[in-house]
């Protein structure tokens, strides 16, 4: 307690209302948040330092895991930045598969969001209703490419199975039955006077607060920022493709909802377009097993906003270095903003509304610090044997552990 009358209410690392570890330091006056801090760093799983110990084919198995939802976002990501660096065209029925398997999972992640969504704001019977829907989904990207999540779709040169004729009606019927679905959520989002009331003018981002924070994707277009990657840097197939690019003026989470929601009607059009386009021919290329000297940056959208990859080749077959910009990264910064002048009772639904990822977010810094007094140096190497030594303690042998196994 301060003199003030403010008090300070940490939410996390571990709490009843967050999947992942993170932490919140809310300053409160009464009810209302009047500061907000966002320390992450405790879910970090080292994927950025484990991809240069592996080979490039490695990696993208690797670098697939950062995310079970946005898996394919950032696989297609790593394989187009050593790609351009190689110089590697990818057929163009491999530009296709990959984006169509890139809008499946936009709408299996805004489907999974908007239950998560209503489940924050106690609307239990909407994420019952979207977590089924989500089976439909999941179901067509199993059926297309063996895995319900972590889909193993892309390789280094293009894509790891073909869509065959008598799977597209199926996805077709799938789309429709999701399409009638989605209609059903946009009069809910549209008419709902609670759904509305509880989300209108609650974690406020303007304009120029959006692109002030660097927020991204949905988070941004509610704002009116009218920022795709999609069509700004055009990737994969999309340029051959006509769609809208959904923006909303309430700059709140409400905005947000109704975002998502639209930007699912047009990825089933997206999705139709591409089927219907699909043109013949392979589905990769070779590729080197080394990649040659050299450095690239890819775009991509993910459901979630601009994913950011970084990739620099030193002519051998395992990276140099691999870079990692998740959306949540962008767009975390803005959450502390979002808070302030907000109840206790918004915190949830407030973070919620960008469809956070920590996993993806969690970064480790190494600092090469000499204390003066012991000439002791914190590096790389240090960290991991200290990690070692740390679970040793706790009974936990890895080196045991990797003979057993």
């Amino acid at each position: 307690m301060h003199n003030t009358g403010d008090v300070k209410v940490p939410i996390g690392p571990q709490h009843p209302a967050l999947k992942e570890p993170e932490s919140f330091l809310l300053t409160l006056r009464g009810e209302k948040i009047t500061a907000a801090s966002v320390k992450i760093g405790y879910n970090h799983r080292g994927i950025e330092k484990a991809c240069e110990g592996r080979t490039y084919i490695q990696d993208l198995y690797l670098i697939e895991r950062i995310c079970g939802i946005c898996s394919h976002s950032h696989s297609t990501a790593f394989a187009q930045a050593v790609e351009e660096i190689a110089g590697i065209e990818i057929p163009a029925r491999a530009k296709y598969i990959r984006t169509i398997v890139a809008e499946l999972e936009r709408v299996h992640s805004h489907l999974l969001w908007l239950g998560v969504a209503g489940h924050e704001i106690g609307f239990d019977t909407l994420l019952m209703y979207t977590w089924r829907d989500r089976e439909v989904v999941m179901d067509i990207l199993a059926q297309l490419t063996g895995n319900r999540v972590n889909y193993g779709m892309n390789t280094i040169g293009g894509v790891r199975r073909d869509i065959k004729a008598e799977q597209i009606p199926q996805v077709l019927k799938g789309v429709d039955t999701l399409e009638e679905r989605t209609k059903y959520y946009i009069k809910i989002a549209g008419e709902e006077p609670t759904l509305i009331n509880r989300l209108s003018k609650v974690g406020m981002l303007s304009y120029e607060d959006a692109i002030r924070m660097g927020a991204v994707g949905p988070t941004a277009r509610a704002s009116g920022v009218q920022r795709d990657v999609r069509k700004d840097d055009p990737y994969a197939a999309y340029a051959d493709i006509d769609f809208k690019v959904i923006t909303h003026n309430t700059c709140d989470v409400y905005g947000r909802t109704i975002v998502r929601v639209l930007e699912l009607m047009e990825s089933f059009q997206i999705i139709r377009q591409l089927l219907a386009k699909l043109p013949e021919g392979p589905i990769s290329v070779r590729a080197p097993r080394k990649i040659p000297v050299g450095e690239a940056v890819s775009r991509y959208e993910a459901p979630r906003g601009e994913d950011l990859h970084y990739v620099r080749a030193n002519g051998t077959d395992k990276p140099d270095r691999v870079k990692v910009r998740a959306p949540t990264l962008a767009n975390v910064q803005a959450v502390a903003l979002m808070l302030e002048d907000r109840y206790l009772a918004d915190m949830p639904i407030v973070v919620a509304a960008i469809d956070p990822c920590f996993s993806c977010t969690d970064r480790l810094v190494s600092i090469n610090y000499v204390d003066h007094n012991s000439k002791n140096t914190f590096e790389w190497e240090k960290i991991h044997r200290d990690s070692i030594e740390w679970y040793k303690k706790r009974g936990i042998d890895f080196a045991k552990l990797n003979k057993t196994f």
